[in-house]
Protein backbone atom coordinates (compact mmCIF):
# COMPACT_ATOMS: atom_id res chain seq x y z
CA UNK A 1 0.00 0.00 0.00
CA UNK A 2 2.99 2.23 0.73
CA UNK A 3 4.25 2.12 -2.82
CA UNK A 4 0.41 2.78 -3.82
CA UNK A 5 0.55 6.13 -1.71
CA UNK A 6 3.51 6.58 -3.16
CA UNK A 7 2.28 7.07 -6.50
CA UNK A 8 0.12 10.23 -5.19
CA UNK A 9 0.31 11.65 -8.83
CA UNK A 10 -0.92 9.05 -10.74
CA UNK A 11 -4.39 9.89 -12.59
CA UNK A 12 -6.79 7.50 -14.19
CA UNK A 13 -9.94 8.33 -15.92
CA UNK A 14 -12.46 5.57 -15.65
CA UNK A 15 -15.22 5.83 -18.13
CA UNK A 16 -17.80 4.00 -16.51
CA UNK A 17 -22.28 3.75 -16.83
CA UNK A 18 -24.05 6.73 -15.92
CA UNK A 19 -26.09 4.69 -13.99
CA UNK A 20 -23.18 2.96 -11.83
CA UNK A 21 -25.23 4.57 -8.78
CA UNK A 22 -28.66 4.45 -9.94
CA UNK A 23 -30.44 2.03 -7.23
CA UNK A 24 -32.87 1.46 -9.90
CA UNK A 25 -30.80 -0.40 -11.72
CA UNK A 26 -28.26 -1.97 -9.59
CA UNK A 27 -25.58 -4.72 -11.37
CA UNK A 28 -22.54 -6.53 -10.16
CA UNK A 29 -20.66 -4.68 -13.17
CA UNK A 30 -21.99 -1.67 -11.61
CA UNK A 31 -21.04 -2.19 -7.70
CA UNK A 32 -17.26 -3.49 -9.19
CA UNK A 33 -16.75 0.04 -11.30
CA UNK A 34 -18.05 2.02 -7.98
CA UNK A 35 -15.97 -0.12 -5.38
CA UNK A 36 -12.87 0.18 -7.52
CA UNK A 37 -13.20 3.69 -8.39
CA UNK A 38 -13.18 4.19 -4.27
CA UNK A 39 -10.30 1.25 -4.00
CA UNK A 40 -8.09 3.27 -6.15
CA UNK A 41 -8.76 6.28 -4.45
CA UNK A 42 -7.75 4.88 -1.30
CA UNK A 43 -4.40 3.91 -2.76
CA UNK A 44 -2.94 7.10 -3.76
CA UNK A 45 -4.69 7.51 -7.08
CA UNK A 46 -6.78 10.43 -8.62
CA UNK A 47 -9.70 9.21 -10.07
CA UNK A 48 -11.42 11.12 -12.82
CA UNK A 49 -14.84 9.36 -14.04
CA UNK A 50 -16.72 9.59 -17.04
CA UNK A 51 -19.75 8.26 -18.82
CA UNK A 52 -19.17 8.69 -22.55
CA UNK A 53 -16.67 7.25 -24.09
CA UNK A 54 -16.01 10.20 -27.02
CA UNK A 55 -14.86 12.18 -24.33
CA UNK A 56 -11.26 10.12 -24.35
CA UNK A 57 -10.60 12.08 -27.56
CA UNK A 58 -9.98 15.45 -25.42
CA UNK A 59 -7.87 13.78 -23.07
CA UNK A 60 -4.24 14.47 -23.20
CA UNK A 61 -1.34 12.70 -24.68
CA UNK A 62 -0.44 9.54 -22.44
CA UNK A 63 -2.85 9.85 -20.00
CA UNK A 64 -4.32 6.47 -18.55
CA UNK A 65 -7.65 5.33 -19.35
CA UNK A 66 -9.73 2.85 -18.01
CA UNK A 67 -12.79 1.69 -19.85
CA UNK A 68 -15.98 -0.49 -18.92
CA UNK A 69 -16.12 -2.77 -21.87
CA UNK A 70 -19.73 -2.50 -22.00
CA UNK A 71 -19.12 1.32 -22.98
CA UNK A 72 -15.51 0.68 -24.48
CA UNK A 73 -16.58 -2.66 -26.89
CA UNK A 74 -19.54 -1.27 -28.92
CA UNK A 75 -17.34 2.05 -29.98
CA UNK A 76 -14.39 0.72 -31.93
CA UNK A 77 -14.40 4.14 -33.99
CA UNK A 78 -13.50 6.18 -30.81
CA UNK A 79 -11.11 3.52 -29.01
CA UNK A 80 -9.44 2.39 -31.25
CA UNK A 81 -8.20 6.13 -33.15
CA UNK A 82 -7.09 6.36 -29.48
CA UNK A 83 -4.42 3.67 -29.54
CA UNK A 84 -1.13 4.96 -29.42
CA UNK A 85 -2.02 8.43 -27.96
CA UNK A 86 -3.66 7.13 -24.58
CA UNK A 87 -2.82 4.26 -22.68
CA UNK A 88 -6.01 2.58 -22.79
CA UNK A 89 -7.10 -0.71 -20.30
CA UNK A 90 -10.52 -2.51 -20.92
CA UNK A 91 -12.16 -3.92 -18.20
CA UNK A 92 -14.75 -6.93 -20.00
CA UNK A 93 -17.74 -7.55 -17.20
CA UNK A 94 -19.95 -9.54 -20.30
CA UNK A 95 -18.38 -10.22 -23.71
CA UNK A 96 -20.59 -8.50 -25.97
CA UNK A 97 -21.71 -11.71 -27.96
CA UNK A 98 -22.17 -13.87 -24.93
CA UNK A 99 -25.28 -11.77 -24.31
CA UNK A 100 -28.42 -13.83 -23.97
CA UNK A 101 -31.02 -13.52 -27.09
CA UNK A 102 -28.95 -11.68 -29.56
CA UNK A 103 -29.08 -12.79 -33.24
CA UNK A 104 -26.57 -14.46 -35.01
CA UNK A 105 -25.86 -11.29 -36.71
CA UNK A 106 -26.07 -9.21 -34.38
CA UNK A 107 -23.76 -10.72 -31.82
CA UNK A 108 -21.44 -11.47 -35.18
CA UNK A 109 -20.91 -7.37 -35.41
CA UNK A 110 -20.64 -6.89 -31.92
CA UNK A 111 -18.06 -9.27 -31.37
CA UNK A 112 -16.36 -7.74 -34.71
CA UNK A 113 -16.47 -4.34 -32.60
CA UNK A 114 -14.84 -5.98 -29.54
CA UNK A 115 -12.21 -7.86 -31.61
CA UNK A 116 -10.96 -4.21 -32.56
CA UNK A 117 -11.23 -2.69 -29.31
CA UNK A 118 -9.35 -5.32 -27.52
CA UNK A 119 -6.27 -5.47 -29.67
CA UNK A 120 -5.81 -1.77 -29.80
CA UNK A 121 -5.97 -1.89 -26.07
CA UNK A 122 -2.68 -1.71 -24.18
CA UNK A 123 -3.96 -3.97 -21.60
CA UNK A 124 -7.41 -6.00 -21.04
CA UNK A 125 -9.02 -6.99 -17.50
CA UNK A 126 -11.58 -9.84 -16.96
CA UNK A 127 -13.00 -10.42 -13.94
CA UNK A 128 -12.36 -14.28 -13.61
CA UNK A 129 -9.18 -16.90 -14.45
CA UNK A 130 -11.89 -18.77 -17.12
CA UNK A 131 -13.05 -15.66 -18.22
CA UNK A 132 -9.74 -14.56 -18.72
CA UNK A 133 -8.97 -17.74 -20.43
CA UNK A 134 -12.23 -17.76 -22.94
CA UNK A 135 -11.28 -13.87 -23.65
CA UNK A 136 -7.73 -14.53 -24.48
CA UNK A 137 -8.44 -17.73 -26.76
CA UNK A 138 -11.77 -16.33 -28.53
CA UNK A 139 -10.04 -12.82 -29.50
CA UNK A 140 -6.31 -14.14 -30.02
CA UNK A 141 -5.01 -11.77 -27.38
CA UNK A 142 -1.54 -12.76 -25.90
CA UNK A 143 -2.38 -11.97 -22.41
CA UNK A 144 -5.61 -10.61 -19.95
CA UNK A 145 -5.35 -9.80 -16.77
CA UNK A 146 -7.25 -10.83 -13.97
CA UNK A 147 -8.62 -8.88 -11.20
CA UNK A 148 -11.30 -10.39 -9.97
CA UNK A 149 -14.17 -8.96 -7.64
CA UNK A 150 -13.69 -8.29 -3.22
CA UNK A 151 -16.49 -8.66 -0.68
CA UNK A 152 -17.50 -7.05 2.53
CA UNK A 153 -17.39 -8.45 5.68
CA UNK A 154 -21.35 -9.39 6.28
CA UNK A 155 -22.41 -11.20 9.81
CA UNK A 156 -23.79 -14.64 9.20
CA UNK A 157 -27.65 -14.85 7.76
CA UNK A 158 -30.08 -16.26 9.89
CA UNK A 159 -32.41 -17.74 7.95
CA UNK A 160 -35.88 -19.12 8.56
CA UNK A 161 -36.50 -22.48 8.81
CA UNK A 162 -33.27 -23.82 7.26
CA UNK A 163 -34.76 -24.43 4.08
CA UNK A 164 -38.03 -22.76 2.84
CA UNK A 165 -36.77 -18.66 1.48
CA UNK A 166 -35.15 -18.90 -1.14
CA UNK A 167 -33.51 -15.86 -2.61
CA UNK A 168 -32.41 -15.11 -6.14
CA UNK A 169 -30.93 -11.58 -6.59
CA UNK A 170 -30.40 -10.77 -10.51
CA UNK A 171 -31.41 -8.65 -13.14
CA UNK A 172 -34.66 -9.96 -14.79
CA UNK A 173 -32.84 -10.04 -18.26
CA UNK A 174 -33.12 -13.74 -20.67
CA UNK A 175 -29.07 -14.42 -19.22
CA UNK A 176 -29.89 -14.66 -15.89
CA UNK A 177 -32.45 -17.75 -16.49
CA UNK A 178 -35.58 -16.58 -13.76
CA UNK A 179 -37.80 -18.54 -16.43
CA UNK A 180 -35.58 -21.34 -15.69
CA UNK A 181 -36.12 -21.17 -11.96
CA UNK A 182 -39.78 -20.77 -12.40
CA UNK A 183 -40.05 -23.72 -14.74
CA UNK A 184 -38.33 -25.21 -11.94
CA UNK A 185 -40.22 -24.44 -8.89
CA UNK A 186 -43.26 -24.98 -10.84
CA UNK A 187 -41.99 -29.24 -10.67
CA UNK A 188 -41.47 -28.82 -6.76
CA UNK A 189 -44.64 -27.57 -6.24
CA UNK A 190 -45.54 -29.92 -3.64
CA UNK A 191 -42.96 -28.43 -1.50
CA UNK A 192 -43.09 -25.71 0.94
CA UNK A 193 -40.79 -23.27 -0.57
CA UNK A 194 -41.14 -19.45 -0.96
CA UNK A 195 -38.94 -17.40 -3.47
CA UNK A 196 -37.76 -13.75 -4.01
CA UNK A 197 -36.69 -12.66 -7.06
CA UNK A 198 -34.69 -9.53 -6.58
CA UNK A 199 -33.32 -7.11 -9.02
CA UNK A 200 -34.31 -4.74 -11.82
CA UNK A 201 -37.18 -5.46 -13.77
CA UNK A 202 -36.84 -2.66 -16.25
CA UNK A 203 -33.61 -3.79 -18.20
CA UNK A 204 -35.73 -6.22 -20.78
CA UNK A 205 -39.47 -5.06 -19.96
CA UNK A 206 -40.80 -7.90 -22.53
CA UNK A 207 -38.46 -10.66 -20.91
CA UNK A 208 -40.31 -9.28 -17.27
CA UNK A 209 -43.45 -9.48 -18.89
CA UNK A 210 -42.75 -13.24 -19.78
CA UNK A 211 -41.81 -13.92 -16.04
CA UNK A 212 -45.09 -12.33 -14.81
CA UNK A 213 -46.96 -14.42 -16.89
CA UNK A 214 -45.20 -17.28 -16.41
CA UNK A 215 -45.69 -16.66 -12.95
CA UNK A 216 -49.11 -16.64 -12.97
CA UNK A 217 -49.61 -19.69 -15.46
CA UNK A 218 -48.31 -21.85 -12.84
CA UNK A 219 -50.30 -20.45 -9.86
CA UNK A 220 -47.30 -19.31 -8.10
CA UNK A 221 -48.02 -15.79 -7.35
CA UNK A 222 -48.67 -16.30 -3.16
CA UNK A 223 -45.45 -18.18 -3.28
CA UNK A 224 -42.86 -16.36 -6.09
CA UNK A 225 -42.21 -12.41 -5.16
CA UNK A 226 -41.14 -10.45 -8.12
CA UNK A 227 -39.32 -7.76 -5.73
CA UNK A 228 -37.81 -5.39 -7.88
CA UNK A 229 -34.08 -3.84 -7.34
CA UNK A 230 -33.07 -3.99 -3.97
CA UNK A 231 -29.82 -2.25 -2.42
CA UNK A 232 -28.15 -1.38 0.94
CA UNK A 233 -29.81 -2.58 3.74
CA UNK A 234 -32.75 -3.63 1.86
CA UNK A 235 -30.75 -6.32 -0.10
CA UNK A 236 -29.06 -7.12 3.13
CA UNK A 237 -32.34 -7.74 4.87
CA UNK A 238 -33.30 -10.11 1.93
CA UNK A 239 -30.07 -12.09 2.21
CA UNK A 240 -30.31 -12.79 6.33
CA UNK A 241 -33.75 -13.98 5.58
CA UNK A 242 -32.65 -16.13 2.89
CA UNK A 243 -32.23 -20.30 3.09
CA UNK A 244 -30.87 -21.07 -0.19
CA UNK A 245 -29.53 -18.64 -2.53
CA UNK A 246 -30.60 -19.70 -6.44
CA UNK A 247 -28.64 -18.54 -9.26
CA UNK A 248 -30.02 -19.92 -12.43
CA UNK A 249 -28.53 -17.76 -14.98
CA UNK A 250 -27.17 -19.36 -18.46
CA UNK A 251 -24.16 -16.94 -18.67
CA UNK A 252 -21.89 -15.50 -16.21
CA UNK A 253 -17.83 -14.73 -16.06
CA UNK A 254 -17.77 -14.76 -11.83
CA UNK A 255 -21.33 -14.32 -10.28
CA UNK A 256 -20.92 -12.21 -7.33
CA UNK A 257 -24.00 -13.27 -5.70
CA UNK A 258 -22.41 -16.51 -5.23
CA UNK A 259 -19.87 -14.84 -3.02
CA UNK A 260 -22.60 -12.16 -1.50
CA UNK A 261 -24.34 -15.40 -0.39
CA UNK A 262 -21.05 -17.74 0.92
CA UNK A 263 -19.61 -14.26 2.80
CA UNK A 264 -22.77 -14.66 4.96
CA UNK A 265 -23.01 -18.90 4.75
CA UNK A 266 -25.81 -19.28 2.70
CA UNK A 267 -25.71 -22.15 0.58
CA UNK A 268 -26.19 -21.74 -2.96
CA UNK A 269 -27.47 -23.57 -5.75
CA UNK A 270 -26.79 -22.28 -9.12
CA UNK A 271 -26.00 -23.53 -12.57
CA UNK A 272 -22.10 -24.06 -13.84
CA UNK A 273 -22.11 -20.92 -15.20
CA UNK A 274 -20.72 -20.20 -12.03
CA UNK A 275 -19.15 -23.41 -11.29
CA UNK A 276 -15.43 -21.52 -10.82
CA UNK A 277 -16.91 -19.13 -8.24
CA UNK A 278 -19.15 -22.18 -6.54
CA UNK A 279 -16.40 -24.39 -6.48
CA UNK A 280 -17.21 -27.83 -4.78
CA UNK A 281 -19.37 -25.77 -2.24
CA UNK A 282 -22.21 -25.77 -3.31
CA UNK A 283 -25.07 -27.40 -5.16
CA UNK A 284 -24.11 -26.94 -9.15
CA UNK A 285 -26.59 -28.05 -12.21
CA UNK A 286 -26.58 -27.61 -15.87
CA UNK A 287 -27.42 -24.43 -17.49
CA UNK A 288 -30.90 -23.89 -19.29
CA UNK A 289 -32.02 -26.83 -17.74
CA UNK A 290 -34.97 -26.63 -15.02
CA UNK A 291 -35.39 -30.54 -14.83
CA UNK A 292 -32.56 -30.57 -13.30
CA UNK A 293 -32.70 -27.35 -10.70
CA UNK A 294 -36.17 -28.91 -9.70
CA UNK A 295 -34.61 -32.38 -9.59
CA UNK A 296 -31.99 -30.03 -6.70
CA UNK A 297 -34.13 -28.18 -4.86
CA UNK A 298 -36.10 -31.47 -4.18
CA UNK A 299 -32.85 -32.55 -2.76
CA UNK A 300 -32.04 -29.74 -0.84
CA UNK A 301 -35.72 -30.51 0.88
CA UNK A 302 -34.99 -34.20 1.09
CA UNK A 303 -31.32 -34.27 2.56
CA UNK A 304 -30.81 -32.56 6.13
CA UNK A 305 -27.10 -33.76 6.03
CA UNK A 306 -26.66 -31.89 2.76
CA UNK A 307 -28.02 -28.89 4.27
CA UNK A 308 -25.94 -29.20 7.04
CA UNK A 309 -22.75 -29.66 5.10
CA UNK A 310 -23.28 -26.57 3.10
CA UNK A 311 -24.06 -24.08 6.01
CA UNK A 312 -20.92 -24.61 7.44
CA UNK A 313 -18.68 -23.41 4.36
CA UNK A 314 -18.56 -19.71 5.18
CA UNK A 315 -15.01 -18.88 3.38
CA UNK A 316 -13.03 -15.69 4.13
CA UNK A 317 -13.03 -14.29 0.94
CA UNK A 318 -10.69 -11.62 -0.70
CA UNK A 319 -11.70 -7.62 0.30
CA UNK A 320 -12.33 -4.93 -2.59
CA UNK A 321 -8.97 -3.85 -1.14
CA UNK A 322 -7.54 -6.43 -3.22
CA UNK A 323 -9.36 -5.56 -6.36
CA UNK A 324 -7.91 -2.24 -6.39
CA UNK A 325 -3.99 -3.18 -5.56
CA UNK A 326 -4.26 -5.97 -8.68
CA UNK A 327 -6.18 -3.26 -10.89
CA UNK A 328 -3.34 -0.51 -9.78
CA UNK A 329 -0.68 -2.57 -10.58
CA UNK A 330 -1.99 -3.09 -14.05
CA UNK A 331 -2.59 0.76 -14.78
CA UNK A 332 0.63 1.23 -13.06
CA UNK A 333 2.61 -0.92 -15.63
CA UNK A 334 1.14 1.02 -18.10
Amino acid sequence: MGELRARAVNTVHFVLPADVDDPAVPSGGNVYDRRLAQGLWSAGWTVREHTEVNRIAALPVDSVVLLDGLLACPAPEIVVPQAGRLRQVVLVHLPLAEETGLSPAVAAELDAKERAVLHAADAVVATSPSAAGRLAAHHGLELVHVVPPGIDPKPRALGTDGKSQLLCVASVTPRKGQDILVEALARVADLPWRCRLAGPVTRDPLYTGQIRDLIARHGLGERIELLGPRTGADLDTLYAEADLVVLPSRAETYGMVVTEALARGIPVLATDAVAETLGPHGILVPADDPAALAEALRRWFDDPALRARLREYRPRLPGWERTARDMAEVLAAL
